[in-house]
């Protein structure tokens, strides 16, 4: 197929990925702001932005220690209940405050290109481009999430029920997926699609994954909530309790969502993804660049498959893992579209 349908196709499948990613944290990140302590709240929206590699808009998220130099909490004076209840009141509405903002440039910010908005209107303009390369239920499905998005801003749903938006938005990126896999013709545009997903996705948990450790690293301590949360993430909290227990631990939520065959959203199933699509679309103009991108793809897969159990630094496999990936889209993009 002509090299510009299939980087649109690509592109269309990673953006898309990206917004649903983005969609699936921050509805469980909203959850968090109903009952989690402020410290988890800020340590959320750090593993976001770390996981995107980008900075939050006014700088750093770092709350200020307490004098004894302990965990981030209010001052520690003596002063009447009555005071303490307005201090915890002044300290909730500006979490409050600070999460409206940062929640708005992760969705609705036009100039932020990991934006949810960003993500979608590009994943669609892609799609308008290649109307010749998708079946209509496809382009329908596309335009109802797009004039939805179009009609609200953050205000709307901070109001109501961000974590709901979140869900709905989530869904209907799904229910789209679902639709191309019910319609799209197999040919080449379907594997480019699906090149691009699965690439995006391996980034992603990389991202996220390191960005957690690196948490953790830091406060030299691990909160239980966080590693759920990854779990619900990649829809991975019943398999993880079947596997290992209610207990979470996170060498063991890092095992299962990196190496588990039969989790939907697991790595290994991306990387699989990864080489099976690149089988399918072939060789490209240049039969030494389209062998150095399979080198590549095949260099991940046995980082998943046969590094992982006996590596005693996942964290640096993780890094491995993630520098690959970037490597393989520039070689994707060499073989395939700019070659």
């Amino acid at each position: 197929m002509l090299a510009r349908s299939a980087q649109g196709l690509y592109w269309m499948g990673r953006y898309l990925e990206r917004a649903v990613h983005l969609s699936r944290m921050l509805r469980l990140q909203a959850e968090a702001l109903v009952d989690r302590p402020t410290g988890e709240i800020y340590s959320g929206w750090r593993r976001i932005y770390r996981s995107l590699d980008r900075e939050p808009p006014g700088g750093g998220l770092e709350l200020a220690p307490s004098h004894d130099g302990t965990a981030p909490q209010f001052q520690q004076v003596r002063i009447s209940s009555g005071q303490v209840q307005a201090q915890r009141r002044i300290s909730d509405e500006y979490t409050l405050a600070d999460s409206f903002t940062l929640a708005d440039d992760l969705t609705f910010e036009r100039s932020n290109p990991s934006s949810v908005w960003s993500c979608f209107a590009l994943g669609r303009e892609n799609a308008r481009q290649m109307r010749h390369c998708i079946s209509a239920e496809m382009w329908r499905s596309l335009n109802l999430t797009y004039l939805k998005l179009q009609r609200i801003r953050m205000l709307d749903i901070w109001l109501a029920s961000p974590e709901g938006f979140y869900t709905e938005t989530a869904e209907d990126i799904e229910t789209f997926m679902g639709v191309a896999s019910a319609t799209m013709y197999r040919d080449e545009g379907w594997h480019f699609m699906q090149l691009g997903r699965f690439i995006e996705r391996a980034q992603l948990a990389s991202g996220l994954l390191l960005a957690q450790l690196e948490l953790d690293e830091r406060s030299n301590d691990h909160t239980e909530s966080d590693w759920t949360t990854l779990l619900r993430v990649y829809h991975a909290q019943e398999a993880y309790m079947r596997t290992y227990g209610v207990e979470t631990r996170p060498e063991q939520v890092v095992d299962l969502l990196v190496t588990d065959p039969m989790l939907p959203d697991s790595m290994r199933r991306a990387l699989d993804a990864v080489s099976n699509a690149l089988d399918a679309v072939g060789s490209g103009p240049d039969r030494a660049a389209s062998a150095a991108a399979n080198r590549m793809a095949g260099r991940l897969e046995s980082a998943v498959l046969h590094e992982w159990a006996d590596s005693d630094d996942k964290p640096q496999l993780l890094v491995q893992v993630a520098d690959h990936s970037r490597q393989l889209h520039g070689l994707v993009n060499g073989v395939y579209f700019d070659y």
